[in-house]
C-alpha cells in the first residue's frame, strides 16, 4: 500500500494494489474509488485532501508487513 500526496492539486491517492484501475466510482464529493477488472478495490483518490484528511500525522499500528519511508 502506498500513500501519495500531491500538494500542487491538494490530492491524496491511496494505492492499495499494483493492479491497474479500470473503473472509478465517486462515493462522495471529491472521493473516488478505483476498481480493477475483477471488481476489487485498488485505490482511493481524495481531492481537497487537506480539508478532509489529517495530513500532519500518520500513525501505523500493528501492521504485519514492513514499513518503508520515502522522503519527498
Amino acid at each position: 500500500m502506498k500513500l501519495n500526496y500531491y500538494p500542487e492539486t491538494d490530492s491524496l491517492y491511496i494505492d492499495l494494489s499494483e493492479k491497474a484501475s479500470v473503473e472509478t466510482r465517486e462515493i462522495s464529493e471529491g472521493v473516488q474509488l478505483d476498481y480493477d477488472a475483477s471488481g476489487t478495490l485498488v485505490g482511493i483518490d481524495i481531492d481537497n485532501a487537506s480539508s478532509k484528511v489529517q495530513l500532519k500525522e500518520l500513525i501505523l499500528s500493528k501492521l504485519p508487513g514492513t514499513v518503508r519511508t520515502v522522503a519527498a
